[in-house]
């Protein structure tokens, strides 16, 4: 029976080597569409705050479009490889999807939040966003497909359910955080909420058992307490 790929193959595959001139740019148009907005954002204003000429942009890329399509794929690898760095996997795609959907009310406030949801309002506008970001959102879908599939093989999947129906529930509830967290609705309480994911999870289970809950986590000394959704 196939063993499943390697997780960060999956969700985190290399990115190409750049120079520091295209470093240089794509920092600065993070920085730049995070806080400005992609309408309000400029191409000089990016390539001044990178110490450049819009020549060095033009000769890199298209626009403002693939500079932002670029900057949002070079955040997300570095989100999923310190996840990968801090929690064994083994190529289970249950481990993955439980520590990644708990991660969403514990993760600090990190530049490609803001980057996704300033990015999704754009590309309703923007054809060329929206087929850049449709593309890199097809790869990340099929990645993550490959992973369930290849867990049904191994027999840590059920084999019964539909792997795509999956992939669009994991990701439809990935992309609700960013929304509450715009509107600054207050995350659950991590515990409450990492039963729930735990629960929803042991129905990808071909022979599920009677399991309890997992333990509550150890505080993090340098986070203080989530505040519960109930409270006011």
């Amino acid at each position: 029976m196939p063993s499943a790929p390697a997780p960060g193959q999956l969700l985190a595959p290399a990115t190409p080597a750049r120079d520091d001139t295209t470093t240089r740019l794509i920092a600065a148009a993070a920085e730049v569409f995070a806080e400005k907005g992609y309408d309000g954002a400029g191409v000089a204003e990016i390539a001044r705050r990178a110490g450049l000429t819009t020549g060095a942009i033009y000769s890199r890329f298209s626009g403002k479009a693939e500079l932002l399509a670029e900057a949002i794929r070079q955040c997300t690898p570095e989100e999923f490889d310190q996840l990968f760095a801090e929690h064994g996997f083994d190529g289970k795609a249950t481990d993955i999807l439980q520590t990644v959907g708990t991660h969403l009310v514990t993760r600090d406030p990190g530049p490609l939040q803001a980057l996704l949801l300033e990015a999704f309002v754009a590309a309703r506008r923007d054809p060329e966003l929206k087929a850049l970001l449709g593309r890199q959102f097809f790869e990340r879908r099929d990645r993550l497909a490959g992973l369930l599939d290849a867990g049904k093989q191994a027999g840590i999947v059920d084999p019964t359910l539909d792997t795509a129906a999956v992939v669009h529930f994991a990701h439809a509830v990935g992309l609700g955080f960013l929304l509450y967290e715009a509107v600054g609705v207050p995350h659950p309480d991590p515990d409450a909420w990492e039963s729930v994911v735990a629960r929803v999870l042991r129905a990808l289970d071909p022979a599920p058992a009677e399991l309890a809950d997992p333990p509550p986590r150890t505080p993090r000394p340098d986070r203080p307490p989530t505040p519960s959704a109930t409270q006011s």
